[in-house]
């Protein structure tokens, strides 16, 4: 689904055969786009703020997150980020290959 938001902005700072690590930053209300986790990840924000989660069943939900607490999720999940938080948002994803 393309919308009309700004796109947030995918910085790589590794790429090995065990993990990829990125930073995700976002302007305000910029999302990430339609996308499906192939593998499990840990997300750090880099910053208090809230995003919405919309996912493939049509829901969307709020998500408050804190600088620097750590979140896990497994491979599978699909949905779009979209920075709720009214000013600049970042946080880096690390993705486990193994």
């Amino acid at each position: 689904m393309k919308t009309d938001r700004a796109q947030a902005v995918a910085t790589v700072q590794v790429d090995n055969e065990r993990v990829t690590v990125t930073e995700w930053r976002f302007p305000p209300n910029a999302e990430t786009g339609w996308h499906r986790h192939q593998f499990d990840y840990v997300v750090v924000p880099e910053a208090d703020g809230t995003l919405t989660l919309e996912t493939a069943d049509g829901k969307s939900a709020q998500s408050a997150l804190v600088a620097h607490r750590t979140y896990f999720r497994n491979a599978g999940v699909e949905h779009n980020v979209i920075n709720a938080s009214g000013q600049e948002f970042a946080f880096v994803e690390v993705e486990l290959k193994s």
